[in-house]
């Protein structure tokens, strides 16, 4: 089994404008349109079984409708293989209890993006959204580190994911991007003896550019290889999740990374899905 537990989807109408929107922010160019019906074209290519959107909420207002989009996208996961987690921003106003309809709605969680929605992770807002979805018993899955879009800002460093987690305690939380993107040697130094989940998403290989000449070559290399795998022994595999951060990130590339990684078959499979499959249990949602 397979799952990307870290993907991006927008309405067909909108993803014709952000995606050329977010390329140009990030001089990166994607590899999908950003329509549902090519991210499950691109699962049967890769032979993914199943995807994970991970919707972000850049404006409080934004939180209602995309929860209830969220839902209906779930509705038809039987036919799509695409699960959808939650939304929250930091500055919705009643958090509680549209987490709590976040549970009800059967949404496994929610998506923090603290480099869109301008908040520090260890920040007071962002400590009571993570209390309230322990309390629920909902996982948090956040971007973490720098963000292509946004050179230079980061909200979500591992020292501030350390002073979180020894506030808010036992949260099911997964750090996007290896624990920190362009932050790893961090993330490896403070990360290693807690109990956050860590998902692979444009972490390993290069930067797709867009071609505008924005990026050196030395810029583009993410993640090297030998540092990955010493993460992968030292954290425990049992604590890394196959994402791809799709469509920024191509999902026949990325598994194919990981195919060639000098893991043993056990430690693949475990990354590839059978780690995310016993957190979210996507199987028994469709019936199997």
């Amino acid at each position: 089994m397979v799952i990307d537990i870290h993907t991006h989807t927008f309405p067909d109408a909108l993803a014709e404008t952000t995606i050329p929107k977010l390329e140009q922010m990030s001089h990166t160019k994607s590899f999908l349109s950003g329509k549902g019906s090519d991210l499950m074209a691109s699962m049967q290519k890769a032979g993914i079984d199943y995807s994970v959107v991970l919707p972000v909420a850049t404006a409080p207002k934004q939180v209602l409708r995309i929860n209830d989009s969220s839902a209906a996208i779930n509705e038809k996961f039987q036919e799509t293989g695409i699960f959808s987690l939650g939304c929250m921003h930091p500055d919705f106003a009643d958090y509680k209890q549209e987490l709590a309809r976040v549970a009800e709605l059967g949404l496994k969680g929610i998506k923090l993006h603290p480099v869109y929605q301008g908040v520090d992770f260890d920040d007071i807002r962002t400590l009571r959204v993570l209390d309230r979805a322990a309390e629920l018993g909902l996982i948090v899955l956040t971007h973490s580190g720098l963000d292509v879009g946004f050179p230079g800002v980061v909200h979500v460093t591992p020292a501030m994911v350390r002073r979180a987690i020894a506030q808010v305690g036992s949260v099911t939380l997964i750090l996007a991007h290896m624990g920190g993107w362009r932050c790893w040697d961090e993330a490896e130094e403070l990360l290693c003896d807690t109990k956050v989940y860590l998902d692979t998403s444009y972490s390993l290989g290069m930067l797709h550019p867009l071609g505008d000449g924005f990026y050196s070559k030395e810029q583009l290399p993410m993640m090297q290889e030998e540092q990955f795998m010493r993460m992968v022994h030292s954290f425990g595999v049992e604590r890394f999740l196959f994402g791809t951060d799709s469509p920024w990130g191509g999902q026949v590339e990325c598994v194919r990374q990981m195919e060639q990684l000098p893991l043993t078959s056990e430690e693949r499979a475990a990354i590839l899905g059978g780690n995310a499959e016993r957190l979210l249990h996507l199987s028994e949602l469709r019936g199997m």
